[in-house]
This record gives structure tokens, C-alpha cells and sequence, in this order.
């Protein structure tokens, strides 16, 4: 009897996504995806990892993240000198911590390799390139609307409104590839967007600095903080894009080619910018260095003037690279809802850090905000955990 040969079907890009959450790939209908046989064989079941690489793992996380956003607000705060001068140099702050990363990266990939296995190339395909281009230029183009925001808004708004990411990823999803949620996720967004209007409404009632003034310097903020938000999101979109177009992609070459293309959109921009900001007067708009010598030329300047910096910004840059080695080690040594637990409870003990070692006062309204947005990522990241639990436990029914 002759054999039939079947086409293949064509699989559209926007149908699934990698959910990092998860840790899997998922259909727009919330289903796991495998991609035939050969994939799901060759992912192996983790292993019960020890009580120390747990303890290493939750500890990793913990010092290198908390630290990174004490110094990131130390950094952007303190006054230096006589002239009270604050450190406005985002882009050069995250050309150092990406250049560090890649360095980083790079070891990870390498030791990460099984032994005798070549190591996987950061760029697989042409095709890739685009994507990776696009996550590189979204990236650099998010940190100095962030950093814009914290002259109008407080660091504890600022964090606040930054565990809100879940919005823009699902607001990209819906309208750019027409994803459809459970209800509860549109539950999940409301209660964080109402937190945060409420924590920010309360907080620019707080401030009696010219009445109309401080709450249209804290509305303007908050949209610079929001354009933020939306190319946080759109970084993340593309880099779900990336994992499910080609995979199997793995985090460590993420790590790479993302630290490396950021490193040189950012580098550019700090060797071209004294000619684009002098013609243009964006620098000081956004507030990101402008000046004759442009942003590098600023900051060197500023770290002559006030060495001890320079031990702020290196720390600033080796925290963020090694915390993005130790979420890829949890993925890779524990079940992905261990990663949830942690980076939900690693949020608020960021603020509680933040307001304990800066001396921030919040309000009862203010502390009501906080509870509707870690209540709505708490209430997420536990029907997460349940979802997850339960699909373990049906795989180890069915293969045993």
C-alpha cells in the first residue's frame, strides 16, 4: 500500500508564544506546545535539586537584585558637591551594565554547554537578526524615558509602576497578535492599574509644592514612565516572538546577543549624540546629559569630579548581570513556579528596602495601592503556581 506524503502546515508566528512565567511554550488558546516529538523527547524532567542549590539560587536572586535597585536609586538621588549634583547619565549607566553582561553572558553560554557539545552560536539564522535588532532598540530606548520619570515622580512610584509590566506585555499581545486571556488576568490588570492611580493620585496630593505644578510635574512623570512601560513590553513581546520562531533558543544566547546589540546601539548613540543633542535639544528634554560634550564625555566629567561614584556604577552593572545568570540557573535547576514565588516577593521587599534605607513616608491610600498591585500579581503568580503544579502532576500520571 503506497504511502500518502502529508503537507505540512504552515504555522503562523503570532500563534503561540514562550510564557517566561512558565517557562513553556503556549498556543493563543493558553495550551502548551511541544513542536513534534523530537523537542518534547529531547527536554529532559529537572531533577530534585539539593537544599543548597535552592538556598543559592533564592540568595543569587535576592542580593544581586536588591542591590542593583539600592544602587540604581542611591545613584539617581544622592546630591554630590557644593553644586548638589545628581547623576543623569542613563544611557552611559546601561552601556556599562550591558557591556558587563554580555562578559557575563558569554562565561554562562560556554559553562552552560555540555562537555564535548559545541557551543550553541548566538546568531543561528539571518533571520534572526531582525528581532534581536528590534529587543536591542526597544531596550536602550526604554531606560532614559525611565530614568526621565524620576525627576518628577518619587523611586518608590517608579518601582511600583515597574511590576506593572504585566500590562503593556498584554496589551501588545491583544492588539499586535490577537491573543485572547482568562478573565482573571483582565482582573489581575485592573487591580494593578487601580493601585497604581490610586498610590499615584495620593502621592501628588502628598506633595503642596505649588498645588496644580506638583501634580502636573507627577502626571508628566507618569506618561514618560508609561512610554517606558510600553517599550518594556515591546522588548518582551519580541523576545517571545524570538524563542518560539527559533527555537530551541535558550536564555544564555538571548543573554548574549541582547547585551551585545544593546551594547552597540547605546555606544553609538554616546559617540554620535553630542551632535544629535546639540541640534536637536533632546538631551535636555528628556534629561539624559545633554551638553557640548554630549553623555559620555558629561559622565566621565562627573566621575572626575566624584570618583566614589565610579564604585556605584560598576556594582550597579556586575548586580544586574550576574541576578540575569541566577534567574536562567533557577529555570534550568528548578521548576519555573520557584522563579514566580521569587520575583513577586523579590518586588516588594525591593520597595520595602527602598522605603527602610531612603526614609520614603507613605500614606494609608498609598500603602492601599500597594496592596491592589502585589495582591494582583500575587493573585497571577498563584494561579500561575496552581496551573503549573497541575500540569507536572498529569505528566507524571500519564508516563507513569
Amino acid at each position: 500500500m503506497a504511502r500518502t506524503k502529508q503537507v505540512p502546515s504552515k504555522r503562523q508566528a503570532s500563534s503561540e508564544f514562550f510564557n517566561k512565567e512558565k517557562a513553556e511554550w503556549e498556543s493563543s488558546n493558553g495550551k502548551t506546545k511541544t513542536n513534534g516529538s523530537a523537542i518534547a523527547k529531547s527536554a529532559p524532567v529537572k531533577a530534585e535539586a539539593g537544599v543548597v542549590q535552592l538556598v543559592i539560587a533564592v540568595s543569587g536572586i535576592y542580593a544581586s537584585f536588591l542591590t542593583w535597585a539600592y544602587l540604581q536609586e542611591k545613584l539617581t538621588t544622592t546630591r554630590h558637591g557644593p553644586a548638589q549634583e545628581v547623576w543623569h547619565f542613563p544611557v552611559f549607566l546601561n552601556t556599562i551594565q550591558s557591556v558587563f553582561a554580555g562578559l557575563v553572558g558569554v562565561a554562562y553560554l560556554v559553562l552552560s554547554t555540555p562537555r564535548g557539545a559545541p557551543v550553541p552560536p548566538v546568531l543561528p539564522s539571518a533571520g534572526i537578526l531582525a528581532p534581536l535588532a528590534l529587543v536591542a532598540v526597544t531596550s536602550s530606548l526604554a531606560s532614559p524615558f525611565g530614568y526621565a520619570s524620576l525627576a518628577h515622580i518619587d523611586y518608590v512610584t517608579f518601582l511600583l509602576a515597574k511590576s506593572c509590566k504585566l500590562v503593556p506585555v498584554m496589551l501588545l499581545h491583544v492588539t499586535l497578535f490577537r491573543r485572547r486571556y482568562p478573565l482573571h488576568k483582565y482582573a489581575v490588570v485592573a487591580a494593578v492599574t487601580a493601585g497604581v492611580a490610586v498610590f499615584t493620585l495620593h502621592s501628588a496630593g502628598k506633595k503642596k509644592t505649588s498645588g496644580r505644578m506638583g501634580e502636573g510635574s507627577a502626571a508628566w512623570g507618569m506618561l514618560l514612565l508609561g512610554i517606558n512601560l510600553l517599550f518594556d513590553g515591546l522588548t518582551n513581546s519580541t523576545q517571545d516572538h524570538v524563542f518560539t520562531a527559533f527555537k530551541p533558543y535558550s536564555g544564555p544566547q538571548m543573554m548574549v546577543a541582547n547585551n551585545a546589540m544593546s551594547s552597540l546601539v547605546t555606544g553609538a548613540y554616546l559617540l554620535v549624540g553630542p551632535a544629535v543633542l546639540a541640534a536637536t535639544g533632546a538631551g535636555e528634554w528628556l534629561g539624559v546629559g545633554a551638553g557640548e560634550a554630549g553623555e559620555l564625555g558629561a559622565a566621565l566629567a562627573f566621575m572626575r569630579r566624584y570618583p566614589a561614584v565610579w564604585k556605584d556604577v560598576l556594582g550597579f552593572a556586575a548586580c544586574g548581570a550576574v541576578g540575569q545568570v541566577f534567574i536562567f540557573y533557577t529555570l534550568a535547576t528548578f521548576s519555573s513556579v520557584l522563579l514566580v514565588t521569587v520575583t513577586v516577593t523579590r518586588k516588594m521587599f525591593t520597595m520595602i528596602l527602598s522605603v527602610l534605607a531612603f526614609g520614603h513616608r507613605l500614606t494609608g491610600m498609598q500603602w492601599l495601592g500597594v496592596g491592589l498591585v502585589f495582591g494582583g500579581i500575587g493573585v497571577e503568580a498563584a494561579i500561575a503556581r496552581r496551573d503549573k503544579l497541575a500540569k507536572e502532576a498529569a505528566k507524571k500520571e500519564k508516563s507513569g
